[in-house]
């Protein structure tokens, strides 16, 4: 006997079954007539049906942009001209004698940023020379130079952004957006995952369920070839036979789930049945054959180093448009103990264009006051460089202090820049905002009290926040 057996025959369901003449047969009948043949299993519901948000949304996709290895911030979003009187110097022990830092020692040399920042729109915000396409959308982004968080390694650090827990096996925020709203996608996920460049530290830990039903994982797509792998039917197996043996599948996991409630085999239904749909729904996502040579230009599709990324923030813009509730592009990886002007360059000229692509075609369409599209990393870098050179070889160490990131579209007022950091970017000397902030911000935008997402799990409610969190109304349009 095994676990599910025992679970079966200790169960009220079970006795009135086998034990008592199928008195519960009689009275599921009674509750929802005779609409199907006596004994026979009803499907379970379907676990992403579209639900009703806490109030009125702001937002009803995201858009993740993910990267993962931690961009400088002082490099790209944080001017910090005063860096060049110490540059080469050690900082004074009363500066530094609170950093947590990962690898280098407080008394490191400082690092001046040699990139040179302009403000950009009516707004006047300031960005690096390194990232013109998405400066150039100035007016819609909502920069936050405040972040904060307490993790300063990569896989607690994106584990905390992206789960709100450093533990690991808790659910990432697309499973919880994917769980609190359902999708308005009958035939692609709820929430899928883009990847791009050398893959980042958490892995698939950044786009898991957790202890939610695995109906809410991120399911990985390609972005070329088959979207994903042995989706098609093989050889000899058509479309009929395929639909026939899902039919038997079926049948026999709705009798099991009957026995056994177990949450797991209605999730196994769905996902059966979302495969079966997305066989001829997933292709159709990368023929970008209707899309003008105007927009394929605009986004870098087809040109080195963009057309990876390129295809991934246009495929992001496809599937908010067919309803898809969350969409995580990740990009890896930014993590630059050394060379980090090249590498940062590299980083940028593969993700500038695209990114800025991305919210300028959302709101040429009219999607991105529906489409929350947020941008960052798990921390931020040091104004201090790594292994005691202040060259081109320098780069910079983990940051946890302090770090930038932005937020566009979706209920979100642009123009503006919240919070400030001192002026060597140690720390916070203005409106920090923690992780959890950040989290409750973006499940608000939904329409979503992140106090009341929860989930029962181990004898106690947990919600993706933890037991913090406030939305930052100062980003709200």
């Amino acid at each position: 006997m095994d676990r599910f057996d025992y679970h079966a025959i200790s169960t009220r369901r079970h006795f009135f079954r086998y034990c008592a003449g199928g008195l519960d047969t009689a009275a599921l009948a009674y509750l929802i007539g005779s609409r199907s043949s006596a004994g026979a299993a009803e499907a379970p519901p379907n676990p992403l049906a579209p639900k009703p948000s806490h109030f009125a949304p702001r937002a009803k996709n995201v858009i993740f942009l993910l990267m993962a290895g931690a961009p400088s911030q002082i490099d790209l979003y944080d001017p910090k001209p005063a860096l060049q009187r110490w540059h080469g110097q050690p900082l004074p022990e009363s500066m530094t004698k609170d950093l947590s830092l990962a690898f280098v020692k407080p008394s490191a040399k400082v690092l001046a940023s040699p990139r040179v920042f302009r403000p950009y729109g009516e707004s006047g915000t300031e960005f690096s020379d390194y990232i013109p396409h998405i400066a150039s959308r100035a007016d819609d982004i909502c920069l936050v130079r405040s972040m904060h968080t307490e993790a300063f390694n990569h896989h607690p650090g994106q584990s905390l952004l992206m789960s709100g827990s450093v533990q690991l096996g808790r659910p990432t925020v697309g499973a919880w957006v994917s769980y609190g709203l359902g999708s308005e996608s009958e035939n692609l996920p709820a929430f899928v995952v883009l990847g791009s460049g050398r893959g980042s530290s958490g892995g698939s830990s950044n786009w898991s369920n957790g202890f939610l039903d695995s109906t809410y994982q991120g399911v990985v797509f390609r972005n070329s070839g088959e979207p994903i792998l042995f989706l098609k039917n093989p050889p000899g197996v058509s479309d009929r036979t395929q639909r026939a043996r899902l039919d038997a599948i079926r049948k026999l996991n709705q009798e099991r789930h009957a026995q056994t409630g177990d949450a797991e085999i209605a999730s196994r239904i769905q996902s059966y049945e979302l495969a079966f749909r997305m066989q001829a729904a997933a292709p159709e996502l990368l023929d970008f054959s209707e899309e003008s040579q105007a927009t394929l230009d605009m986004y870098g599709v087809g040109k080195e180093p963009t057309h990876p990324y390129a295809t991934n923030c246009l495929l992001a813009r496809r599937m908010v448009e067919k309803g898809v509730r969350f969409v995580m592009l990740a990009h890896a990886s930014w993590d630059d103990h050394q060379e980090i002007d090249r590498k940062l360059g590299k980083n940028c000229a593969i993700t500038d264009q695209p990114a800025g692509a991305l919210l300028k075609d959302l709101k040429q369409r009219g999607l991105l006051d529906s489409t929350l599209v947020v941008w960052g990393g798990e921390f931020g870098r040091t104004p201090m460089g790594q292994l005691e050179r202040v060259d081109e070889a320098a780069g910079r160490d983990h940051h946890a202090k302090c770090f930038s990131v932005w937020m566009a579209g979706g209920g979100i007022r642009g123009g503006q820049v919240i919070g400030r950091t001192d002026e060597l970017g140690l720390g916070i000397e203005e409106d920090p905002v923690h992780v959890h902030d950040l989290q409750a911000t973006i499940l608000h935008t939904l329409g979503l009290d992140h106090e009341r997402l929860t989930y029962r799990h181990m004898g106690r409610d947990f919600r993706l926040t933890d037991v913090a969190g406030t939305v930052l109304s100062q980003a709200l349009s």
